[in-house]
């Protein structure tokens, strides 16, 4: 006499009650992660955000406006630039003119972080303390 484990013997059968262990598993640790990472976003130290101020450039005649190229070149309003050095040499003399005229940079969008960066580093090192950006409103399609 053999001994029989399960249902009715018949192999074929099919269970047709759905295991929800692993659903309440997962369902579990979700709970714990946003009970834990919740309360690192709400409580941060308070700050005051610079408030975005979208506002149309207005190019003047002693304005510089910087144009940095997908390839890296800069441009000093149409003049390509030929080194770092001459770039600095151009910036001191503009940086003693009282007021300082208003530096304005003109990325490429496919122009790397870096190219954009050295012309910073390099409108600070020559004493610029104000430089803007100018970018292009996205085209509704």
């Amino acid at each position: 006499m053999a001994m029989q484990v399960g249902g009715g013997g018949d192999e074929d059968e099919v269970v047709s009650a759905i295991n929800t262990t692993p659903l309440v598993d997962v369902m579990l640790v979700l709970l714990i992660i946003f009970l834990i990472t919740i309360p690192v976003a709400t409580h941060t130290i308070k700050v005051n955000l610079p408030k975005d101020a979208n506002q149309p450039t207005q190019t003047k005649p002693g304005n510089v406006v910087l144009a940095v190229t997908e390839n890296g070149q800069i441009y000093w309003n149409e003049v390509a630039i030929k080194s770092r050095a001459d770039l600095l040499d151009r910036l001191e003399k503009v940086a003693v003119i009282k007021p300082q005229p208003q530096i304005q940079i003109r990325g490429d969008a496919k122009a790397r972080y870096e190219s954009v960066g050295r012309v910073i580093a390099t409108c600070q090192e020559a004493g610029i303390y104000h430089v803007d950006f100018i970018t292009e409103q996205p085209h509704s399609d």
